[in-house]
């Protein structure tokens, strides 16, 4: 860069005169960090790509990272590296830096990881690291040096400006799109290939190893403090204009206290919001006797996230038209979840729940025609106040392994190492007028984070009350 130029993006920066930037340019400590060790889980990752290596033999794979996304002008949303880089690499939250790629580059019957990525400035040779708002230490922070990060990450690092040159020796190569400018265009584009290359990515992150496993507990568990966090705020919440907003606000804190970031956008969903099945905004009153439906997941520094969400009536105690859709629900999710285990169709997780639900609603005379009939695939009249599935993939994204093939996911079957979710919900919208006055405006859904072991299930949020006497219980001690 140029020390009479501005920096690009930023019009309202001052130049910075010859004087200053000789002046900058001296004087400085070197800092290397001590005691650079690999990381812990390094065996993982490294298994990893030598399983997907013995599928490509031959073959150049390119996973970027993907690079940072304006938010407003010259501001950008806070990183986060594309989910088949973290899977591949183990880069953490606070190591992560935007326009990394990892390539794969054959050598014999394996490959070489090679990690390009932008290290940390010369103070000496590049006034970037004082002028750059968008990358520059002094403004956002200390990256790793290339040194620094072959030690941390078990590869060799090289300078992303040497990726252009690099991707000139040509080879047969498939690469994950739409992530970084050098690769798409110096790459040629193998439609097939690559989206065959993203869906086996994806397939292979369907069952979770151990470093998974655990990583999710952290998530979960981080997330169920969360919860408490959020109720022991219900009180300064209530009578508040945007009150939705207070409960919203306590999970935050937690999630950037324990964690990287919000796994997604929280729902925190008062009275009749709660029919509003992504409801983000979070702008509504908060009243004693509603219901509050609050969807929420903490994901860590390793960008694993947790998903959960819980019920909870406002002012601690459910009223009985309360009670009696909750206890319909959480048969219905007690259903689902009794299906998960090896070798059963993901499809009849979803299944068993909606049983339930149909059942329950046609002994309420809501529904115009029998359980059975509506059960069957050209009718389905309950999922009137049922829309959503009831399970998804959940790991390093929220709606994790989206790419797979439908005959691995929602056409296969459960493995043991799978980590889904079990989430029925029922919403009967304030002007439903097939339900009684005291139903209407009620949304309720009770989802978990649940393993498939060898033998069973294990329900990984399971110490987060669920049984409406136990959620009574639990408020009020933290709202003593």
């Amino acid at each position: 860069m140029n020390n009479s130029e501005e920096y690009e993006g930023r019009k309202h920066d001052v130049k910075t005169p010859d004087a200053l930037a000789e002046f900058m340019s001296r004087g400085w400590l070197p800092t290397p960090l001590e005691g650079v060790t690999p990381i812990e889980s390094l065996s993982f990752f490294v298994s990893r790509r030598e399983k997907l290596s013995k599928q490509y033999q031959g073959i150049r794979l390119i996973i970027p990272s993907g690079g940072l996304k304006v938010r407003s002008n010259d501001t950008d949303f806070r990183f986060r590296p594309h989910s088949e880089f973290i899977w591949l690499t183990g880069i953490s939250a606070s190591d992560a830096a935007p326009d990394s790629v990892l390539i794969l580059e054959p050598e014999g019957d394996s490959h070489q990881a090679l990690l390009f990525v932008r290290p940390r400035d010369s103070r000496e040779e590049d006034e970037g690291f004082y002028r750059d708002a968008r990358y520059g230490e002094f403004w956002v922070g200390r990256r790793l040096t290339l040194d620094e990060t072959s030690k941390r990450y078990g590869m060799e690092a090289r300078h992303i400006e040497s990726l252009s040159d690099f991707l000139a020796n040509t080879c047969e190569t498939f690469a994950l799109r739409g992530l970084n400018e050098v690769v798409d265009e110096k790459v040629e584009k193998r439609k097939k290939k690559d989206a065959e290359l993203a869906s086996i990515l994806s397939a292979m992150r369907l069952i979770k190893d151990g470093y998974e496993v655990a990583e999710m507990q952290k998530a979960i568990n981080s997330t169920l403090r969360g919860f408490a966090d959020m109720v022991r705020v219900f009180p300064a919440a209530i009578g508040v204009k945007r009150g939705e907003r207070i409960i919203e606000s306590a999970f935050f804190g937690r999630a950037r206290l324990e964690g990287n970031d919000l796994g997604y956008q929280t729902i925190a969903a008062s009275g009749s919001h709660a029919c509003v099945l992504h409801w983000v905004r979070n702008d509504g009153e908060v009243k004693p006797g509603e219901l509050i439906l609050i969807d929420a997941g903490i994901e860590i520094d390793s960008f694993y996230t947790a998903d959960i969400t819980r019920t909870l009536p406002i002012n601690g105690k459910f009223s009985p038209a309360q009670r009696k859709l909750y206890m319909l629900l959480l048969d219905a999710q007690r259903a689902a979840m009794a299906m998960v285990k090896p070798g059963v169709k993901f499809r009849d997780v979803n299944k068993a729940a909606q049983e339930v639900l149909a059942k329950g609603f046609e002994e309420m005379g809501v529904l115009p025609i029998s359980a059975e009939e509506s059960m069957k695939p050209e009718n389905g009249l309950h999922r009137r106040w049922s829309l959503h599935g009831t399970s998804h993939m959940v790991g390093l994204d929220v709606h994790d392994c989206a790419q797979a093939r439908d005959d691995q996911y929602i056409d296969g079957v459960l493995e043991a190492g799978m980590i889904l979710t079990v989430e029925p919900g029922l919403y009967i919208q304030p002007d439903d007028e097939l339900f009684p006055p005291e139903f209407r405006g009620i949304g309720i859904r009770i989802e978990d984070d649940v393993l498939v072991t060898e033998t069973g299930h294990r329900n990984l949020s399971a110490a987060l009350p669920s049984h409406p006497d136990e959620i009574e219980v639990w408020m009020a001690n933290l709202l003593r």
